[in-house]
């Protein structure tokens, strides 16, 4: 029980979850129970949602810890970064490199809770989640790696529910996939100045931020389509539709907020914004599920 913990590692764990922002697991884990919906066709069994979730929460906090350890030297000479809790020492490194084990070791536990697929893929899951934070090194699409690593949450939760894949799914996952990407060169906006300096690869490193900002508007116009893709292919009715242009709606607002000349509110609710659109997706999709309309 975390009342049973030591007081100084109930301190690191907090500060742990505050660094890899842990209530942002909102962004993937609507999406994930969106293919765990169209995979059972409603509801899955309650054993079924529950090991999804840990494994969803677990995945994503091990990726997101283990990208503050590979990047923490970066995050020190970034201007931006620097109060994060690896360059401040509030963590230490040991103490992040132990919070993702153990987040793995759940994951993988929570995959064997659910068929024997999901548990031969677990370590592919990983790799994907955890290699991503290298990508930047090395590649201006390091964008789209990490919408990979999100988007494939849907398939996952699919093969969770099914025991099999099914094609189908992978116009969610690629749907996710440019959600992500595009919302993450907006965000590497921010970074271009530095990432220039420190030689990482990012697409507005490379065309400039106007240009930038258009290629984030082409990458969710394709999720879009995709989302759209998914009405015939698994016969939804008029509340996914619905969904789909209240999320068309929602994209056409987050980009509004910016410019070339402004990116003041790339912030914190920039990232809840995100957070509403797959909630609302969710919503959406589970009603036309449940209710058939």
């Amino acid at each position: 029980m975390l009342y049973n913990l030591p007081v100084p590692a109930l301190h690191n764990l907090r500060v742990a979850l505050e660094m890899i922002k842990w209530e942002h697991s909102v962004f993937a884990l609507p999406f994930a129970l969106c293919g765990a919906m169209l995979a059972a066709d409603g509801m899955p069994t309650v054993h079924q949602l529950g090991w999804i979730i840990v494994a969803m929460i677990t995945a994503r906090s091990a990726a997101m810890a283990f990208n503050r350890l590979a990047d923490a030297q970066i995050d020190a000479a970034n201007p931006r970064t620097q109060t994060r809790a690896l360059p401040a020492g509030t963590l230490t490194p040991g103490f992040v490199a132990l919070f993702v084990t153990v987040s793995c070791a759940v994951f993988v536990l929570a995959a064997s809770q659910l068929n024997r697929l999901t548990l031969a893929l677990s370590p592919v899951a990983l790799a994907v989640v955890l290699l991503y934070s290298y990508t930047k090194r090395f590649t201006r699409w390091s964008h789209l790696v990490l919408g990979f690593a999100l988007g494939i949450a849907p398939s996952a939760a699919w093969i969770a529910v099914r025991g099999s894949f099914d094609p189908r799914i992978l116009l969610l996952t690629v749907a996710v996939t440019f959600w992500v990407g595009g919302f993450d060169v907006l965000y590497a906006c921010q970074d271009y100045e530095f990432d220039r300096e420190a030689g990482l690869h990012s697409i507005p490193r490379y065309v400039g931020i106007p240009k930038a900002l258009w290629i984030a508007r082409l990458f969710h116009v394709v999720m879009l389509l995709l989302l759209i893709g998914l009405v015939p292919a698994f016969g939804l009715g008029k509340l996914a539709v619905a969904g789909v242009a209240a999320v068309s709606l929602l994209l056409a607002y987050e980009h509004s907020l910016v410019s070339p000349r402004d990116l003041s509110k790339l912030n914190a609710a920039f990232f809840t914004m995100n957070g509403v659109i797959a909630v609302v997706f969710f919503v959406f999709v589970a009603g036309d599920r449940l209710l058939k309309w």
